[in-house]
């Protein structure tokens, strides 16, 4: 019994190993026709693949020449806390572009609003600056990236409108000028009478407070100036006074020292405080090269010749479906 069964699993090893070479050797086969069949209709079809690949490199040179894509970028600073205003800002200009409201475009300043195709705004993700010298944003990135990623954090909505810098970018077909889309762009940003407002007391508060360190700095330099004078006159035999004189001349000098750092931080943000969105730097018109801008001389003659053979597959196809049903 064992020997006949065992002969008979034998015998079914090989009727499968036969069958499954047949059909390894019959798909060989038949890709072999596919290249062969292909190669034939190439053959026959080289010149109507030639003239299309022509025509198809022809106008995507056309194309890539006269419609030229450009990307600008305004990297400005949101003061007053304005960082939420500016946001709906942007949004409410790409959602206007997007309807093709021209006459809302037209009246913000912006010549050729046809032009523009797209407006959007992101944050400088600048961990360093946003911590630096601020003890509450440091414990704030500390405690939440205990439970979470990093990298997330420093990318969330809500964090990274807390960075100094955005970069505001738009895209136009064709050059640009400064004044016909940046300049407007900038002067709608920088419309809001709650804003003007606020802007009119910081500047306020911060003149006060220059002022004010100014002042200190020079009755410092007055009593630096005096220590030197009564140095240089008097001589002091007690080194324990003259000690506690040196010690009390750092602490003099220290605090100089941080009044000055301060002065020139506020002068900074004085600087910055002249606008409500501060421009800081502007690039405009840089070749955009991004999707399928300025590629289409390599697009159009791929893709008329791939429709062309999509269209002789499907040709080929329909035939022997209709011989194999004997329709024909």
């Amino acid at each position: 019994m064992n020997n006949n069964s065992n002969a008979t699993h034998s015998e079914d090893q090989e009727i499968d190993l036969s069958q499954v070479s047949k059909k390894i050797g019959n798909a060989f086969q038949y890709f072999l026709d596919w290249i062969f069949d292909g190669v034939l209709f190439l053959k026959r079809n080289i010149i109507i693949i030639s003239i299309l690949f022509i025509i198809g490199a022809g106008l995507g040179f056309y194309l890539d020449k006269s419609e030229k894509v450009y990307s600008n970028q305004i990297i400005v600073i949101p003061n007053f806390e304005s960082v939420d205003y500016l946001y709906a800002k942007v949004e409410l200009l790409n959602a206007k572009i997007k309807e093709r409201d021209y006459t809302f475009l037209t009246g913000l300043g912006i010549k050729e609003p046809k032009k523009i195709s797209k407006i959007e705004i992101e944050p400088i993700i600048d961990i360093y600056r946003f911590i630096d010298n601020s003890e509450e944003n440091f414990q704030m990135i500390k405690l939440m990236a205990e439970d979470n990623d990093m990298q997330k954090i420093l990318e969330d909505k809500i964090t990274s409108k807390n960075y100094k810098f955005h970069t505001i970018s738009f895209l136009t077909h064709g050059l640009t000028q400064r004044n016909t889309t940046l300049e407007p762009l900038m002067k709608f940003f920088n419309d809001s009478d709650y804003y003007k407002n606020v802007q009119k007391e910081k500047i306020k508060n911060l003149e006060l407070k220059i002022q004010t360190n100014q002042e200190t700095v020079n009755q410092i330099n007055g009593i630096l100036n005096q220590f030197s004078e009564n140095t240089s006159s008097q001589q002091k035999s007690d080194k324990l006074v003259y000690y506690n004189e040196n010690t009390q001349l750092n602490d003099v000098i220290k605090t100089k020292d941080q009044l000055v750092n301060e002065l020139g931080y506020l002068n900074v943000q004085m600087n910055d405080f002249k606008e409500i969105i501060k421009e800081s730097s502007s690039t405009i018109n840089v070749r955009n090269t991004k999707s399928v801008n300025g590629k289409m001389k390599l697009i159009l003659p791929v893709l008329f010749v791939g429709l062309f053979l999509l269209a002789g597959m499907l040709r080929s196809f329909y035939k022997k479906q209709m011989i194999k049903r004997n329709l024909v």
